[in-house]
């Protein structure tokens, strides 16, 4: 079996995250959306996106294949259900197709935009959906919850150092943590510590968080619930109910409360986001579908940032200021609440980032990550920079 995890007409909605990615390979938990299908079903995943994302993730067709709506997360009711579909049916919550479950030949002509020749079984149980970039902080303490007894189950924790003070009993140690001198409360939530990850002298961390394999914590960082950490990440300061995809710095003081940063990003020593706005009033995110500002219906709602942007020290992000790919931010004062992709600037104004130099920069923060920065990523973010040069404010 092989399960194929799509992307359908609402993945603009999740712009700019998912410029850089299909859906399901979003954070929000501990794992990726597809990572949770994968653990679930215990069958290898693929992916069905974008043209210029395929080469990067590629679709992988085998004899029985069952399509499942990248957006969705897991839950017993829905796995239930799905184990009960047969070839040619599909599962669906009034209008949204959730699962299909098809041959390898049907397979190969699937569209998620052309569903009536399946048989539709009616899912009516509620269920997670990460439709827009602030589902995935408001979200995320559930799913931290869902994904810790998931990883966890029947399995022994490794050992906390007797230096560090823990409250509560809520915790996992994956093999080659380190950790000293610092206090971990899960009376609140329980706390997931990722393989190889470090968590540095003088560290304060309540749950629900999880700190994925190879990432550190720096010391003195004050970790509030509701609050993931990717892999490979360096992060200090003050953070709270937000999600960082991976690969990514916050090394020094500053606040970052209900946000979503995705990966290869950098926020500067003392850069600060608001999440609550002066007057208390609902906050507006930019939706980059409709080209204007939505309704999120939160109070509280910080700061979105796509891939490899970057802000300088002392950068001051607005309550729900949304940053698309690649941007570089600097300069006095609150930059606008929509920064386009591929700029360079602050408040007093922007200029084109340069592909050239952004692949050059790119290269050597990959290297530092030893990773490769190869023609598959500069394929894609060049299609990027195509896709958004409408939007850019010179």
């Amino acid at each position: 079996m092989m399960i194929i995890l799509f992307d359908d007409q609402f993945r603009k909605g999740l712009l700019p995250l998912t410029f850089t990615r299909p859906v399901a390979a979003l954070r929000v938990g501990i794992l990726t959306i597809a990572e949770k299908w994968q653990r679930r079903l215990n069958c290898e995943y693929s992916f069905l996106t974008q043209g210029y994302l395929q080469q990067k993730f590629p679709i992988k067709i085998s004899d029985n294949n069952i399509f499942i709506n990248g957006s969705v997360c897991p839950d017993d009711e829905l796995l239930e259900a799905i184990g009960k579909l047969k070839d040619g049916e599909a599962l669906f919550s009034t209008t949204l197709l959730i699962a299909v479950k098809l041959t390898k030949v049907a397979a190969k002509d699937f569209d998620a935009e052309i569903t009536g020749q399946y048989k539709a079984v009616k899912f009516s149980s509620l269920f997670t959906r990460i439709r827009f970039p602030e589902n995935i902080f408001s979200f995320n303490d559930s799913e931290i919850r869902k994904d810790f007894t998931l990883i966890t189950s029947g399995r022994q924790s490794a050992t906390l150092s007797s230096t560090n003070t823990l409250i509560g009993s809520q915790i996992f140690i994956e093999e080659g943590v380190e950790a000293e001198c610092s206090t971990f409360n899960t009376k609140a939530g329980p706390i997931y510590l990722g393989q190889n990850s470090q968590v540095w002298e003088g560290c304060h961390i309540r749950g629900s968080f999880a700190l994925a394999h190879d990432s550190q914590l720096k010391m003195g960082s004050k970790m509030y619930g509701m609050t993931t950490i990717g892999p490979y990440c360096r992060v200090g300061g003050e953070i709270s109910n937000s999600v960082i995809m991976g690969y990514s710095s916050k090394g020094h003081e500053g606040y970052l409360g209900n946000s979503v940063i995705g990966e290869w990003c950098n926020i500067g020593a003392d850069s600060n986001n608001s999440n609550l706005k002066n007057n208390y009033a609902e906050v507006r995110l930019w939706d980059y579908e409709t080209e204007g500002f939505r309704s999120t219906g939160l109070q509280f709602c910080g700061l979105i940032m796509g891939d490899h942007s970057k802000c300088a020290i002392n950068t001051m992000f607005n309550t729900g200021t949304v940053v698309g790919v690649s941007a570089n931010i600097f300069g006095s004062g609150f930059p606008r609440n929509f920064i386009p992709d591929f700029v360079w600037g602050g408040p007093q104004g922007f200029s084109v980032y340069a592909l050239n130099k952004m692949f050059e920069t790119a290269e050597k923060v990959y290297e530092r990550r030893h990773e490769n920065f190869d023609d598959t990523e500069k394929d894609i973010l060049s299609a990027i920079f195509d896709l958004t040069s409408h939007r850019r404010i010179v």
